[in-house]
């Protein structure tokens, strides 16, 4: 006596299948450092703000030392 078997569909992978497999997108450290450069940015740019420049030279600050604090913080956050 034999049996037979049905045939199985293919299953296709699920959308959280897919998300375990994957890298995040930044590491914690990435996200750290960046976080924390655009904290600072916003502080001086909003510190210079208060001293009277115009709006277009704060922000102009605050993206430099954004910019600038993201190598020293990389070195700094391990």
């Amino acid at each position: 006596m034999t049996t037979t078997q049905n045939p199985q569909e293919p299953t296709t992978p699920t959308t959280a299948d897919l998300m375990t497999d994957q890298e995040p997108f930044l590491s914690l450290h990435t996200t750290v450092v960046l976080l924390t450069a655009i904290v600072i940015g916003f502080v001086i740019g909003g510190l210079t703000t208060f001293t009277g420049v115009p709006v277009a030279a704060a922000v102009i600050a605050g993206t430099t030392s954004a910019g600038v604090s993201i190598p020293v913080l990389r070195t700094l956050i391990r």
